[in-house]
């Protein structure tokens, strides 16, 4: 009864954190291989790339705190919205667009290898001084990027590494157009920008 009540939950919870440390170690060494196992997208998939995406918006709130007050829960909502942003411009690009012959992958798929990919985010945990932010933030910007042309492949079985480029850069483009529009938007709602 003791084994049953206390040490197979345990040992489960155990299985579980070790499955998702090797989900991060592969995203790490991008491994394309992790994208192309089905284990790695089964029930706990979807909550292991949503804690990624977390950890990944507190790690860049860490970063920037360096350097300028940054609030973490905003962070954390933020790379969900990010996400969520990512996976849906590489669905329609990939999917929906430009697809291969053999491009056929649910939405879910596409969302649980696009927090694998920001698996690299995790590191910014490390930028602790302001020396340290700036280099940090561009390496794991760029791993990010590399880790998202893979598994962009990979989960829409294309043939072309170039094609996969131009899914994950055509979205990165419509993504940064969005947000300086909102940005700029915001900004000229400022009072100080009514001053002539």
């Amino acid at each position: 009864n003791f084994l049953r009540g206390y040490i197979y939950p345990l040992f489960k919870q155990i299985k579980m954190f070790a499955e998702f440390l090797n989900i991060i170690v592969r995203s790490l060494k991008l491994d394309k291989t992790l994208y192309k196992d089905n284990r790695n997208f089964g029930e706990a998939a979807i909550y292991f790339a949503g804690l990624i995406m977390i950890l990944d918006g507190v790690a860049g709130a860490v970063a920037a705190n360096t350097v300028v007050k940054t609030a973490i829960g905003i962070s954390g909502l933020t790379a969900i919205i990010t996400w969520l942003v990512w996976s849906l411009f590489i669905f329609v690009i990939g999917v929906k667009l430009f697809p291969d012959k053999e491009t056929k992958v649910p939405f879910k798929k596409i969302l649980i290898a696009v927090g694998y990919a920001h698996s690299p985010g995790l590191l910014r945990f490390f930028a602790v001084t302001p020396d340290l932010m700036i280099p940090i933030i561009f390496l794991t910007q760029f791993w990010i990027f590399a880790g998202l042309i893979i598994s962009t492949k990979q989960i829409l079985s294309l043939k072309s590494n170039i094609k996969s480029f131009g899914i994950v850069f055509l979205s990165f483009l419509i993504i940064a157009f969005l947000s300086i529009t909102f940005v700029m938007s915001r900004m000229n709602a400022l009072p100080i920008s009514n001053i002539s």
